[in-house]
């Protein structure tokens, strides 16, 4: 497993990982909410709530619970899908209810939009998967910083959960 960070806008964030996956596992770990539960979220936080509308136009509604059990919820609208390589959606802060929320609701400062896109690509390469997420609207210093941290922090649990599983199952 390896990973690079792209020189980006200040406002985007590009992360590109290697994952020692198939390419079709990955989609599924991005695409089945009872797999997405197992990674979503920095250490030390779980993921009690994922659900996914996989279409153009639909919506997903995902939960991360911080160790002291505060609630983060997050949503976004599917704009582009082509399986296996390529996801397009928003990202918003909401409530439990899907409804968009300011990010000053969680405590975060500065100037968060309301929506955020999000773009992951899932590529083979030489027999794993390389994958590489760009998130874009974040406000530049500390808050990208974090948002950054936090992504690689999934993404380390997403390779644990990956090396745990095959194709077919959970």
């Amino acid at each position: 497993m390896t990973e690079k960070n792209q020189n980006a806008g200040e406002r985007e964030l590009i992360i590109t990982r290697i994952f020692d996956a198939p390419r079709e596992l990955l989609w599924k770990a991005w695409t089945d909410p009872e797999r997405v539960k197992h990674w979503w979220g920095p250490k030390g936080f779980t993921s009690p709530v994922s659900k996914i509308d996989l279409r153009v136009g639909g919506v997903y509604l995902n939960c991360m619970r911080s160790p002291d059990g505060q609630d983060h919820w997050s949503t976004g609208i599917y704009r582009e899908i082509i399986e296996p390589e390529r996801i397009v959606c928003t990202d918003s802060f909401s409530d439990s209810e899907g409804n968009v929320i300011q990010a000053s609701n969680y405590g975060m400062s500065g100037e968060w939009p309301l929506e955020l896109l999000v773009t992951i690509t899932f590529e083979e390469y030489k027999g794993k998967t390389m994958m590489t997420l760009q998130h874009v609207g974040i406000p530049a210093g500390e808050n990208r910083d974090l948002t950054e941290a936090g992504w690689k922090e999934s993404f380390d649990k997403l390779a644990e959960y990956l090396a745990k599983v095959e194709v077919g199952k959970n």
